[in-house]
């Protein structure tokens, strides 16, 4: 089976449609699927519900999706920096599910092990608990959160061999390892492709079993959230 797709836009061929649910990777504009991202964005699916760390910033990342209202709810953890989000969140115009970051990535894992809900003591007491069912455990109480079964996963990694198996880089890695499994499809773009048998077994972060279509993205820019400088000191 070829997993190797020429672009993002031919890799989610098929793949799209309205009011679908889509499990993203990346944290901030650190491992996120932007090619893919494009893609959707090219591609018009509107009423999206996207489970995602964040949004990206305005105007990059899922930011995109936010900007040209394809997406109509969103399960994450932060706003941030997100102007766009803020504003469309307290306008009523864009439903929010917020999520502890933990519990974000918990719900991911468990409905990539088919696990369909569990129990934490995150959020016990809070508005993140209202609405949901609480059960106490040894004399501690606990909320049930639900495990997230995307329609699709679009994930960034660093390597991948030309059966899927994947490597991220550091930080990269984030959230993209449980957003991948918990799709019922996997897209995956990667900064380089290598021959089967040239990543050492031990270091594969996902096998390739979780990703059925990939691209190459490279070349990619650095995007910097935040660029702090200082004036220089006479010398």
């Amino acid at each position: 089976m070829n997993k190797l797709f020429p672009a993002a836009s031919v890799a989610l061929e098929g793949l799209l449609f309205d009011g679908m649910t889509i499990a993203a990777g990346g944290f901030g504009l650190c491992g996120i699927p932007e090619r893919l991202i494009d893609a959707i964005l090219a591609s018009g699916a509107k009423g999206l519900t996207v489970a995602s760390n964040n949004a990206g910033i305005d105007g990059e990342g899922l930011g995109k999706l936010l900007r040209s209202r394809q997406i109509a709810k969103m399960i994450s953890s932060y706003v941030g920096e997100n102007k766009e989000f803020e504003r469309q969140y307290l306008a009523g115009e864009l439903e929010v599910e917020f999520c502890p970051q933990g519990t974000l990535a918990e719900r991911m894992r468990a409905g990539g092990a088919g696990i369909p809900g569990f129990y934490t003591k995150t959020g016990v007491g809070t508005l993140v608990a209202e609405g949901k069912e609480v059960k106490v455990f040894d004399g501690e109480t606990y909320v049930l959160e639900r495990g997230i079964r995307a329609d699709l996963s679009i994930v960034k990694g660093w390597k991948a061999d030309e059966a899927g198996n994947l490597m991220f880089r550091k930080t990269a890695r984030n959230f993209n390892q449980p957003a991948a499994t918990c799709g019922k499809l996997c897209v995956a773009e990667v900064e380089e492709v290598v021959p089967v048998g040239s990543l050492d077994p031990d270091a594969i972060h996902l096998p390739g079993i979780y990703v059925q279509r990939l691209i190459l993205g490279a070349p990619y820019d650095k995007k910097i959230e935040f660029r702090t400088v200082r004036q220089r000191e006479d010398a």
